[in-house]
């Protein structure tokens, strides 16, 4: 199995270095840049498994490279910040980051987390499919049909552009039709067992599933969670 690549992308040469050393040590071949606009460069020439990606850039920041990578990869991304603002975690996570560190960090921390980043990836991918799409046998009348392997939605025929955590949620909700789910396990099961960020993340994100899917029977249980109320009529289209 190869090594997996990963990119760091932080003006602070130091953070670079430092950052390098500790993954070198663990087996990854790594690669930094200083800006987004190098980032970019090398996401077309030399795309890595995962971004280590600092908010605080020169010219393009953090979130909008972050925003422009999600419309073309899925590719795991840890955000990395000065600032410990509630606001600027859930912003990153909401533009499609799979984890947030504040600065000053432990490098042992980072390396801790990009493995449980990198497993959660590869666990995702060798299952294959994380959820069974619905109505794969009659795509154009149905209310929602995930590709798993192209990580595409459509919804009655027409394709629907979702980030990698509305992916994930849709996914999993349709793995498990009627069952409901706490914000909670939500949470742990999205971001992880090692987020502690407020539950409000998951109800914007499910506000914006509704917003894009407005036929989805996506329920909230009041004072619990979510679920996705299937019945034979919705299997029907």
């Amino acid at each position: 199995m190869r090594p997996f690549h990963i990119a760091i992308v932080d003006d602070d040469p130091n953070i670079r270095q430092i950052v390098e050393a500790y993954f070198q040590k663990e087996g990854y071949i790594t690669r930094s840049v200083e800006s987004a606009e190098a980032a970019i460069q090398l996401n077309e020439t030399e795309p890595p498994d995962l971004w280590v990606l600092d908010i605080m850039l020169p010219g393009m920041n953090g979130y909008e490279f972050c925003r422009r990578i999600r419309t073309e990869s899925e590719t795991p991304i840890i955000m990395i910040s000065a600032r410990d603002e509630e606001v600027d975690k859930i912003l990153g996570l909401e533009l499609g980051s799979d984890d947030y560190l504040t600065k000053p960090f432990s490098p042992r921390e980072l390396v801790a987390r990009v493995n449980r980043a990198l497993r959660r990836w590869e666990r995702m991918n060798n299952r294959g499919e994380l959820a069974p799409s619905l109505e794969n046998d009659q795509p154009t009348g149905s209310f929602l049909v995930l590709d798993k392997e192209k990580r595409f939605v459509y919804s009655f025929g027409t394709e629907v552009e979702v980030t990698a955590k509305e992916f994930q949620v849709l996914s999993l909700l349709s793995e498990h039709p009627n069952r409901a789910f706490s914000r909670d396990e939500l949470l742990t099961l999205i971001w992880g067992d090692d987020y502690f960020g407020s539950d409000r993340v998951v109800d914007d994100l499910i506000r914006r599933i509704r917003k894009k899917l407005d036929h989805i029977p996506l329920e909230t249980v009041w004072g619990f969670g979510y679920r996705l109320r299937i019945s034979e009529g919705n299997r029907e289209g």
